[in-house]
C-alpha cells in the first residue's frame, strides 16, 4: 500500500510503514508504530490528525524533525468493545509536514503552522487503518513458516548429507584419538617397569660391591692380626 503523497518530487518526510496496522481483540489496547524520517537539509515541522481522535491516542502528535533526523510515533487503539463490521475499519490519518525556521521548537510553531491559507507549502500523507484478528495474524505467521519451510527443505537435504559426512569424520578422529591415548598408556607403563628394574638391578650390584669390598677388608686385618701375634716360647 502506497501511502499518497502530495508534491512527491519535493517530499519532505517519509513514513513507515505506509498503514497503520493494528492487532484488534475485545477490551485490550493495541499500537502501532510509524517513523518519520526528515529528508531535507532544513527544519521540518510535522502533525498527526484522525478522523476519529477518541479512538487513538497519538504520541507524538505534533514535533519538529531536525534535517535528516527522524522519530517513532507511537499510535494506541483505545480498547473497544465491539467488533467492526467485517473487521473492516473506515478510520484514516493524515500527517501533515512543512518547512519551519532552523530555530523553531515545537512550542514555537503557530496556531496556523498548518493551514493552508497560512501561505505556507504543506505536505499532507493519507495512512488508511487495517484491523487483524488474532487468528489471522497466526495464520499469516504459519502461511509464512511454511514457505520458509519449504524453501528450506532443498538446503535441508543437502545438509544432512554434510552432516553425515562430518559425523563420520568426528568419529574416526575420535576413535583414533582413543587409540593413540592407549598406546601412549602403554608405552609410559613399560618405561615405568624398564625403570624399575634397572633401579633394582642398580640396587643389587651396588649391595653386592659394598659386600665385596667389607669381605676384602675383613680379610686383609685377619691376615694382619695373624701376622702380628708372637710365636710362642720353647
Amino acid at each position: 500500500m502506497v501511502a499518497t503523497i502530495m508534491n512527491v518530487a519535493k517530499q519532505l518526510i517519509s513514513i513507515h510503514p505506509e498503514e497503520l496496522k493494528f492487532l484488534f481483540e475485545l477490551e485490550k489496547q493495541s499500537f502501532c508504530d510509524l517513523k518519520v524520517t526528515n529528508n531535507t537539509d532544513q527544519n521540518v515541522a510535522f502533525k498527526v490528525k484522525t478522523t476519529s481522535p477518541k479512538k487513538y491516542y497519538v504520541r507524538p502528535n505534533t514535533g519538529v524533525l531536525h534535517p535528516w533526523d527522524s522519530c517513532v510515533i507511537r499510535v494506541t487503539l483505545q480498547a473497544q468493545q465491539e467488533y467492526p463490521p467485517d473487521m473492516q475499519c473506515k478510520d484514516k490519518f493524515l500527517l501533515q509536514s512543512t518547512i519551519v525556521s532552523p530555530n523553531s521548537d515545537v512550542d514555537d510553531l503557530p496556531q496556523d503552522a498548518f493551514t493552508k491559507d497560512s501561505g505556507r507549502t504543506i505536505e499532507e500523507c493519507k495512512l488508511k487503518v487495517v484491523y487483524a484478528s488474532p487468528n489471522t495474524a497466526q495464520a499469516t505467521t504459519d502461511e509464512d513458516s511454511t514457505n520458509k519451510s519449504g524453501r528450506g527443505l532443498n538446503a535441508q537435504s543437502n545438509s544432512t548429507v554434510d552432516d553425515k559426512q562430518i559425523l563420520q569424520r568426528v568419529k574416526e578422529e575420535r576413535d583414533a584419538a582413543v587409540r593413540q591415548t592407549q598406546q601412549l598408556q602403554q608405552e609410559l607403563e613399560l618405561w615405568r617397569r624398564r625403570r624399575q628394574r634397572r633401579n633394582n638391578s642398580g640396587f643389587t650390584c651396588k649391595f653386592a660391591l659394598v659386600v665385596a669390598t667389607i669381605g676384602i677388608m675383613l680379610g686383609i686385618l685377619l691376615k694382619l692380626s695373624l701376622s702380628s701375634t708372637p710365636s710362642p716360647i720353647e
